[in-house]
C-alpha cells in the first residue's frame, strides 16, 4: 500500500538537491500520506519549448498561449513522448532520483490490484505562481 513518510522525503531530497542545482532550477518538494511531488519554481530551462508537438491537434493551445499561465502538470510515466531537449534530460534525471526512496511498483491493473510504495509527482509551475524562465 502506498504510503510517504519524512524519512523517505529526506533521501529523496538528498537526490534531487543536486539535480536542481545542475539545472539551476528552484524547486521544492512537499508531501502527503501517500505520495511526494515535486514542483518546479524557476529555471532557465523552457518546458514548454521543449513540448513535444509534432503530432496535429496535439495541444488545444499555442505555446506563446501557455506561457502566459506556465504550470504544467508532468506525466512521469509518458515523459519520454512529451519533451526534448534540456527538459527531458532533467525530467529523466529527477523522476529517477523521486524513486529513490525505497520505491516499487507491483501493480497490475487488469486484475484491479494496485500496490506501490509511493506516488511521486512533477508540476512545473502552479495554478497560483507559474513558472518562470531565468536566464
Amino acid at each position: 500500500m502506498a504510503y510517504m513518510n519524512q524519512d523517505r522525503k529526506k533521501k529523496i531530497a538528498e537526490k534531487v538537491k543536486p539535480i536542481l542545482k545542475k539545472y539551476g532550477v528552484k524547486g521544492s518538494l512537499k508531501t502527503d500520506r501517500l505520495s511526494i511531488t515535486l514542483t518546479i519554481k524557476s529555471g532557465p530551462i523552457d518546458f514548454i519549448g521543449d513540448l513535444n508537438t509534432d503530432r496535429p491537434n496535439r495541444m488545444a493551445l499555442s505555446k506563446d498561449e501557455l506561457r502566459k499561465h506556465y504550470s504544467l502538470d508532468v506525466n512521469p510515466y509518458w515523459f519520454q513522448e512529451h519533451y526534448n531537449g534540456e527538459s527531458y534530460h532533467f525530467l529523466k534525471e529527477v523522476i529517477t532520483a523521486l524513486k529513490s526512496g525505497d520505491w516499487y511498483d507491483n501493480s497490475d491493473a487488469q486484475i484491479d490490484y494496485f500496490d506501490t510504495a509511493y506516488y511521486y509527482h512533477v508540476n512545473v509551475g502552479n495554478w497560483q505562481t507559474p513558472y518562470t524562465i531565468t536566464k
